[in-house]
């Protein structure tokens, strides 16, 4: 790897070689991006955790739950009054919301989550158009801190919302086409790259719920939300210091180009092929949409789950918080995807490893066959509360079918995209995620509605028939693609 290192075209290095790539085979700036979002996704998926609970059980309700999870500790639950009406919006908001606290949790938190993934394809065109990616970055950064901060004025709830959702859309489609523009087109370490990338994100997703829920349980909801706040300033602090490491911006690429010429560098319309490239993304990402409404349940319905039908056990006299359910999928990210890499080497080597659309396809599989154990976990446990085995049985066989799809789908983007608008088709994959995280919202609704039986019964269909049908299309995206 070393020499082949020393022998690329130093003029076609899109950065330049250092001591630290030549012996750890990567560039230092992949550091620099793994640090900066695994801070992003601490301060997301330490505020996800709590949203749901924090709205059902706290902001929306005059009797509340002082600390998180209260009603779980062993001293008696502390209530204190309050009055939602006092939330901006909160009275208009109401009347589009089902009147059960626990069903307009679920639609809010899923209408928050969907336009998290809707903004990046805006973010991803101002990026490509105007500021670049750095600059886009910094900015979604800032605001995502300051939204974190002002979730501690409980009348201002609906404020952060959109700030959050405005910066996590400057800041995820650019961070995560960064990844890619480090190495050469061609380059074989990028898949390797995005599996590193990908820890990155599980990292900070794992260590955040046992912090900022912790918290949340001890001292109060707010803290737990600070903590989040805390992390994205962090995340900043880490991409300003280690912009040096990084990629020039397509943007500013294209601007030195023009500037050499001596003129504007006109507008280049797509090719055909370039067309049919973008196309076949496109398709595969409207087929994502399934996974993502069935995978989004884990901080929608299956956290409700966890929360009131789950005994949590105590640890050494400290009554594990519900919240600390959602570390659990990230854990097992970063215990199963090296074992995966090597199952998938071992399959290379074979000449027996599946395209990236068929892999794609196995994990909406195993994504629907995981609610199988909550089938049978919500049987045997019957209207009662049983044991941890059931949800954290299922999110591990679930982990194995997101490890097949979603960073296979990030790598897949930043090679068949066309270089100039690798960021605004970033932004279109991540708008699967966003109609699947509203489709969440509007299936757990149901989660009241029906028995629990039926609705894992539903989310094994979706997720099983989803994969039918991308496995379906396999062969000719995979011709249009132009990518085995």
């Amino acid at each position: 790897m070393t020499a082949s290192l020393a022998a690329q075209d130093l003029s076609s290095r899109p950065v330049p070689l250092t001591a630290f790539e030549r012996r750890f085979k990567h560039p230092p700036g992949l550091v620099v991006l793994f640090f900066t979002e695994m801070w992003e996704r601490f301060s997301y998926y330490g505020m996800r955790g709590l949203l749901k609970l924090y709205m059902a059980n706290y902001l929306f309700v005059t009797a509340r739950e002082a600390l998180q999870g209260c009603s779980q500790l062993s001293t008696p639950c502390q209530l204190v009054p309050g009055d939602p009406e006092q939330v901006l919006f909160w009275p208009l908001i109401r009347g589009m919301l089902p009147s059960h606290p626990g069903e307009a949790a679920s639609l809010l938190y899923g209408t928050y989550t969907a336009l998290v993934y809707l903004t990046p394809l805006f973010g991803g065109i101002v990026a490509d158009r105007w500021l670049g990616q750095r600059r886009t970055v910094v900015v979604g950064a800032a605001l995502m801190a300051i939204g974190h901060f002002v979730m501690a004025i409980e009348s201002s709830f609906f404020l952060a919302l959109l700030l959050l959702i405005a910066g996590n859309g400057a800041f995820k489609p650019n961070v995560s086409t960064q990844v890619g523009s480090l190495y050469a087109p061609g380059d074989p370490r990028r898949d390797g790259a995005y599996t590193i990338f990908y820890m990155g994100i599980n990292l900070g997703a794992f260590i955040c719920n046992i912090v900022c829920g912790t918290l949340a349980a001890l001292y109060g909801w707010h803290y737990g939300f600070g903590a989040a706040g805390v992390g994205m300033v962090i995340g900043l602090c880490v991409y300003l210091w280690g912009q040096r490491y990084l990629a020039p911006d397509q943007l500013a690429r294209g601007q030195a180009a023009a500037s050499a010429a001596g003129a504007a560098a006109p507008a280049v319309p797509l090719s055909r092929e370039e067309k049919r490239r973008v196309f076949a993304l496109v398709a595969l990402c409207a087929l994502n949409v399934v996974f993502w409404a069935v995978y989004e349940q884990q901080g929608n319905t299956m956290q409700t789950w966890a929360d009131e039908r789950t005994v949590w056990p105590q640890l050494l006299g400290f009554q594990i918080p519900s919240t600390w359910f959602q570390s659990f999928n990230p854990l097992m990210i970063i215990l199963l995807a090296p074992l995966l890499d090597i199952f998938w080497r071992w399959q290379q080597r074979r000449g027996s490893e599946p395209s990236s659309v068929t892999k794609m396809a196995i994990g909406c599989v195993l994504l629907g066959v995981s609610f199988i154990v909550m089938i049978v976990g919500a049987q045997v446990i019957g209207v009662g509360k049983g044991s941890p085995f059931w949800p954290l049985f299922c999110t591990a066989l679930l982990t194995v079918g997101e490890l097949y799809l979603s960073p296979i789908g990030l790598s897949l983007v930043t090679k068949v995209s066309p270089a100039r608008i690798v960021s605004m088709m970033m932004g279109v994959w991540f708008m699967s995620s966003f109609l699947g995280n509203f489709l969440s919202g509007v299936i757990g609704l149901l989660y009241t509605r029906w028995s629990a039986e039926a609705f894992f019964v539903l989310l094994t269909v979706l997720g099983v028939g989803a994969g039918i049908a991308i496995w379906l299309f396999n062969r000719p995206l995979r011709a249009a693609m132009g990518h085995s």
